[in-house]
C-alpha cells in the first residue's frame, strides 16, 4: 500500500511541472517626436506598439508648411526588428511603406537670348513608397527614449514625384 501511495504522489508531482515559456511583462506603447525635423521647421510624431521583446509596429506622421521640402506630408507605417539586449532597444532594422504628397518645387532659369528670368512652377504629387532603414534606440529605466535612424525608399507610381524618399531623424520619446 505504501508503494502505491508513493507512486501516486510521484505521478501527481511530475504532472505539476509544465514547460511553459516564462513571459516578461513590459510597457508596450511608445510616443515619440523628431527633434531634428523640429529644428529644420517641420514636424514628425510617431507611435509604436511593441509586439514582443524583439519587434514593434509603428506609424509616423510628417508635416511641413514651408516650401523648402518637396514632401509636405507623409504617413509612414513601419515594422522594426530589434537586436539589443534590452527589451525593444539597441540596433534595429525596419521596413516601411510611405504615403507621401507635396510639390516638386519651382525653379528659375535665366534666358540669355531674351535676357530675362522665367520661373517654372512645380507639380503636385501623391505617391506610395517602399523602403528600409537602420537605427539604434536607447531607453532609460524611467521610460524615456532616445533614437537615431535613417532610411531610404522609392516612390512607385507617380512620374511627378521624386524617385527616392528619405526617412530619418533624432527622436525623443516616452515608453508607457
Amino acid at each position: 500500500m505504501k508503494k502505491l501511495f508513493v507512486l501516486i504522489c510521484l505521478t501527481f508531482s511530475l504532472s505539476g511541472f509544465s514547460q511553459e515559456k516564462e513571459t516578461i511583462d513590459f510597457k508596450r506603447n511608445e510616443l515619440k517626436g523628431n527633434a531634428l525635423f523640429l529644428v529644420l521647421g517641420a514636424g514628425e510624431i510617431a507611435y509604436e506598439r511593441l509586439i514582443n521583446e524583439d519587434a514593434g509596429l509603428g506609424v509616423s506622421l510628417f508635416f511641413v508648411k514651408e516650401e523648402d521640402f518637396d514632401t509636405q506630408f507623409s504617413l509612414t507605417p513601419y515594422y522594426r526588428a530589434y537586436f539589443g539586449k534590452k527589451t525593444a532597444a539597441g540596433f534595429f532594422v525596419e521596413g516601411f511603406g510611405m504615403i507621401n504628397s507635396g510639390n516638386t518645387g519651382s525653379y528659375s532659369e535665366y534666358d540669355s537670348v531674351n535676357q530675362n528670368y522665367y520661373t517654372t512652377e512645380g507639380k503636385k504629387f501623391t505617391d506610395i513608397a517602399l523602403g528600409f532603414g537602420l537605427g539604434a534606440k536607447w531607453i532609460q529605466k524611467r521610460g524615456f527614449i532616445f533614437e537615431i535612424n535613417a532610411g531610404i525608399g522609392r516612390n512607385l507610381f507617380n512620374s511627378n514625384s521624386p524617385e527616392v524618399v528619405g526617412r530619418g531623424g533624432i527622436t525623443f520619446g516616452y515608453r508607457f
